[in-house]
């Protein structure tokens, strides 16, 4: 190779590239109908509430009916906290990309139900097995794939919000 073709080829390789530079993403608010959708084709959320100091996330699986959710957990320190509050609020997320997400948050009230107190609240836990059945068929069960996930319980959705960012390469 000639002197000037190497000096050609080390100028050429030594000559920054042009970064890419991606569209700036669009941010926008769900409507209420979307917030639905999200919260309905998805089935775990996290969990969030305080008690004094000190905030607590946990992941929950649940199904959403028509302004609640319900789930189910395993006796401990979540219901330990939410009995002294019953306050908290959940987060339901759809990532596609870093610039390509839905975010629904849920805040509202927590409750347990169970079939041994009559009136609303059996007939609550009867629905809410119902319906983590159609996640779960098992569910309550001896074939229970998670038996020790004995408390059922109920989120009713008090104030719903949700954004979306859009990168425009979906």
């Amino acid at each position: 190779m000639s002197h000037d073709a190497r000096s050609r080829a080390a100028k050429s390789a030594h000559t920054p590239h042009t970064p890419h530079t991606p569209s700036a993403p669009s941010f926008r608010a769900l409507t209420p109908a979307e917030c639905e959708k999200v919260l309905s084709r998805n089935h775990v959320a996290r969990l969030a509430f305080s008690f004094h100091d000190r905030v607590d996330i946990e992941p929950v699986h649940y199904v959403y009916e028509k302004g609640w959710m319900f789930g189910r957990t395993s006796p401990g320190s979540k219901l330990t906290t939410l009995a002294h509050s019953h306050w908290m609020a959940a987060e339901v997320d759809e990532i596609d990309g870093i610039f390509d997400w839905r975010s629904v948050v849920v805040r509202g009230a927590f409750y347990t139900v169970s079939p041994d107190v009559p009136g609303a609240e059996a007939d609550a836990w009867a629905r809410g097995v119902e319906l983590l059945r159609t996640l779960i068929p098992e569910t309550g069960t001896a074939d229970d794939p998670v038996p020790f996930r004995t408390i059922i319980f109920q989120i009713q959705t008090e104030e719903t919000v949700g954004r979306e960012a859009s990168s425009g390469s979906r």
